[in-house]
């Protein structure tokens, strides 16, 4: 036999798992200190009360609209009498063909209010109403009036003195 080189290793299987399989214990961090700690409200009790004051603001606005519509001194019947008044309003300054009328207002702003026929205020009565802008009253009249709108409702009222 042949003696082994001088140099030559032998190899040795290692004792137990390898170092990269080893496992590692992790480190965990305790849980942060936590501040100081409200005492729980009072729970049913408390969602009863948030019930309560629903309810209460719900039926506080019901009441004020049903009282709004149907109170015959206030809210809409104030709102729908001064809405037929202010059409009344507009009626007498809006004469039709044979009412008689009294010119208020200036020369600049002429303004007929319709008055009775039989009393000493009526000094014109009213004849024709010419459509269209800048129409002059035929020959016949006394007095006319011309109306300019931005919708388009250009007028002119004639008149014949009483």
């Amino acid at each position: 036999m042949s003696a082994p080189p001088p140099y030559q290793y032998q190899y040795q299987q290692p004792q137990g798992p390898p170092p990269q399989y080893q496992q590692y214990q992790q480190y965990q961090a305790p849980p942060p200190p936590r501040g100081p700690q409200r005492p729980q409200q009072g729970g049913p009790l408390r969602g009863l009360i948030a019930a309560v004051l629903v309810l209460a603001v719900f039926g506080g606005v019901g009441w004020y609209v049903y009282d709004y519509n149907t109170d015959p001194d206030g809210g809409k019947a104030k709102a729908e009498a001064s809405r037929s008044a202010r059409i009344e309003e507009q009626k007498t300054h809006d004469p039709q063909q044979g009412n008689c009328v009294k010119i208020e207002g200036t020369d600049d702003d002429p303004l007929p209010t319709i008055v009775d026929c039989g009393s000493p205020e009526a000094e014109y009565r009213t004849g024709k109403r010419l459509f269209g802008p800048d129409k002059e009253c035929p020959a016949q009249y006394d007095y006319g009036i011309q109306y300019s709108s931005n919708r388009g409702g250009d007028h002119t009222m004639c008149f014949t003195e009483v």
